[in-house]
């Protein structure tokens, strides 16, 4: 993931710095990208937006079959479902990393996209500043 390969580059060679720099409007894998980057490292320009969401999931499940092939595919489910939680819960804890933003804050604006101009961003620390 190249998220993981700019918090990995910015670990191992703290002398090197990568910035972040969003223009026009960041929706959710960009902001997503965005997390990987230290806050002090993360700039938008003027009149950026960015949204913030919950993950999405559209699936169908069919429950067909012998008792406990049926068990196995609703805890596939269920297993697909909390995996996808807990990695959308980490990217977002690495965005609000540093600044006045709570998870429950987060929490309770992602699931119906959380829409922020580029001051409010810095002016929540989620950024360091704007251009």
């Amino acid at each position: 993931m190249m998220g993981e390969d700019v918090r990995f580059a910015s670990e191992t060679e703290p002398q090197r710095r990568f910035v972040f720099l969003g223009k026009a409007v960041i929706y959710s894998a960009g902001v997503t990208f965005m997390s990987f980057f230290a806050r002090p490292n993360r700039y938008l320009a003027r009149g950026t937006r960015l949204m913030i969401h919950e993950r999405k999931l559209s699936k169908s499940l069919v429950i067909d079959g012998p008792l406990t092939t049926c068990i196995a595919v609703v805890r596939a489910t269920l297993n697909e479902i909390e995996c996808s939680i807990a990695m959308q819960n980490e990217g977002f804890q690495n965005l609000i990393l540093g600044s006045n933003v709570t998870i429950d804050e987060v929490m309770q604006k992602a699931p119906s996209n959380w829409y922020l101009e580029a001051q409010e961003a810095k002016t929540l620390g989620l950024i360091e500043t704007v251009l």
